[in-house]
């Protein structure tokens, strides 16, 4: 099997992404550069199917056109963001989209989400993109022209109505991030609350 190794830890990242509540089974994708030639990434319906518990063989190997090379599954349909990210900016080692449960909140009203804590300040503006429908070109190219504008890592969008994208230059990293990104999520809903209770009171 082509990149056991790395197949596992993904699925094993997978997992603990899901029962974080990061994503639900709504949907939720990860994807890592092996080299120029191959990525690995999550199969479609990995959490509506499955709950995220994949087997290593269950991860994709995907070259640079998005053909699958080796793996039991098919190409998720917002495999055109994750390698809008990766033909965009050459620092990024991996995408993770998911549907992180704090983090909706700020998604779905469609508003930026204060950066609020010391652990995400490398994130810089935390901004919510301009709807675009999910899986679209649309929103591929949408995403493509961010990173590009950007260029830097690491980096989270949220994604109108839809969740975050979080690029960094590893696997563990992109996790990392993700996690960041989740509680600041929650401390800023919180401040929020607590802001409003003070002006009320």
């Amino acid at each position: 099997m082509l990149y056991f190794n790395e197949r596992k830890k993904l699925a094993k990242f997978a997992k603990t992404l899901f029962d974080r509540k990061e994503t639900n089974s709504a949907g939720g994708n990860i994807s890592e550069k092996i080299n120029e030639d191959h990525f690995i990434m999550t199969p479609t319906l990995m959490s509506e199917n499955f709950h995220a518990d994949l087997r290593p063989d269950q991860i994709l190997v995907v070259d640079k056109n998005e053909n699958i090379v080796e793996g039991d599954g098919e190409l998720t349909r917002e495999i055109n963001m994750h390698m809008a990210c990766y033909r965009t900016n050459p620092k990024i080692g991996a995408v993770l989209h998911a549907h992180a449960l704090e983090s909706m909140t700020f998604a779905t009203i469609g508003i930026d989400m204060p950066n609020l804590t010391e652990a995400t300040q490398k994130l810089g503006r935390i901004k919510c993109l301009p709807y675009k429908k999910g899986c679209s070109q649309e929103l591929a190219d949408q995403i493509g022209k961010e990173v590009k504008e950007d260029m830097q890592i690491p980096k989270a969008y949220l994604i109108n109505k839809h969740g975050i994208l979080v690029v960094d230059s590893t696997l563990e990293k992109v996790f990392d991030q993700a996690e960041r990104l989740e509680w600041n999520a929650k401390i800023a809903k919180e401040a929020f609350a607590y802001k409003k209770l003070k002006s009320i009171s």
